[in-house]
């Protein structure tokens, strides 16, 4: 940082008088104007030449007034050199506390992508009108403050279906991105205590999650299929639980082949943001087709509108009636590995998850599946 000199300087003005002001070298910032300026005038006099006692005694004490304030003047400007470490420390603490909490929260959320951005940005909105569109510092943010909006949440009105509340597992994924939010805050030192780690979480509602059987998709992927990239990712996602928005973005340069191991996809999860590794099979392969520039996508001319227009049709024209989208592929590669007798912990693996939680609700579903074929059975 640059040093500051400030000097008391004099200017003669009308009257007799000279006005006493501060001189700042290198100039510094004028908080009222916002505008770099090297005078601070007092609005301080001296009589040029007093003419009795009282004016002589006058000149002396506005003076002295004056120096004390070049001194403390002087000190504010050098308080990187005239403060101790921990006074300094202190002073960057309470700087920090006074920051924008809400500012900071939607500057994460300008850092996400695609589908997880709009997503952040809906969980903002929703902590905004918590707030009533007033701002939040980090010093005002507290365990009791944020259990608050926990529970505005799962009263909260669904700005989409008007009259209707919000989900409990749409709740659940905005109060998410607010613990997020709060855990590097406190990683990066802007909240002195850990208040995310005082906050439950909104449980999560066990959710129908519909799949195909391995009948069923052999059933559909032999029906003809409208679009072709469609087919193809279908069978893709099936084999691999890889979800679209990956599929979408998948580069020729993920797909390695390792000597005596096979293929193998390296990819960066767009959900997430974690490095995957995905062993595939030949059959896998063989659906990316014929390989081109390393930068090139894999599945070239890809839109989202194509699968969402032409899914419907197809899984009817397959005599399915199943409501199944494109997601659902995911859950049945997660549901056929299971049922296959793969171990939860590498389906959560493979399925990128970071916890094998988020996994468990697949074999719950197998169990149930387990349970229905157990009752098929009966002497009676």
């Amino acid at each position: 940082m640059k040093k500051i000199n400030v000097s008391l300087r004099k200017k003669v003005i009308s009257k007799g008088r000279i006005s006493l002001y501060l001189d700042f070298y290198p100039p510094i910032i004028n908080i009222e104007t916002n505008k770099y300026t090297r005078r601070e005038f007092l609005k301080i006099y001296l009589f040029q030449k007093p003419n009795n006692q009282i004016q002589k005694i006058a000149n002396i004490e506005n003076l002295h007034t004056a120096e004390l304030i070049h001194i403390r003047r002087q000190n504010e400007v050098r308080k990187h050199e005239v403060y101790s470490e921990f006074e300094k420390e202190q002073l960057e603490i309470q700087r920090i506390s006074q920051g924008s909490f809400l500012k900071y929260f939607k500057k994460l959320a300008d850092k996400k992508e695609g589908n997880n951005k709009s997503i952040w940005y809906s969980a903002i909105s929703h902590f905004e009108a918590f707030l009533e569109n007033q701002e939040i510092c980090f010093k005002n943010v507290t365990v009791i403050f944020m259990n608050d909006y926990k529970e505005y949440l799962l009263k909260a009105k669904n700005r989409r279906d008007t009259g209707k509340t919000l989900s409990r597992n749409t709740a659940l994924s905005y109060h998410n991105k607010l613990k997020t939010t709060l855990k590097r805050a406190y990683k990066e030192g802007k909240l002195r205590t850990d208040i995310n780690s005082g906050i439950e979480s909104i449980k999560e509602q066990e959710s129908q999650r519909n799949f195909l059987t391995l009948s069923e998709a052999k059933k559909l992927f032999s029906t003809p299929c409208s679009n072709a990239i469609v087919h193809r990712i279908s069978i893709f996602s099936t084999l691999t639980g890889i979800r679209y928005s990956d599929i979408a973005k998948l580069i020729w340069s993920e797909v390695q082949f390792i000597e005596d191991d096979g293929y193998y996809i390296r990819f960066k999860q767009k959900k997430t943001d974690g490095l995957q590794t995905m062993p595939i099979t030949d059959e896998a392969f063989e659906i990316l087709g014929e390989r081109t520039n390393e930068n090139d996508k894999v599945f070239a001319g890809l839109k989202k509108w194509d699968v969402d227009r032409v899914m419907p049709v197809w899984v009817t024209q397959a005599g399915i009636t199943k409501h199944i989208t494109f997601h659902c592929f995911r859950h049945t590669y997660a549901t056929l590995q299971i049922f296959s007798g793969t171990d939860i912990f590498t389906v959560s693996k493979m399925l990128g998850h970071k916890s094998v939680k988020t996994t468990q609700i697949y074999a719950h579903i197998i169990d149930k599946n387990k349970r229905d074929a157990a009752n098929r059975i009966s002497l009676k």
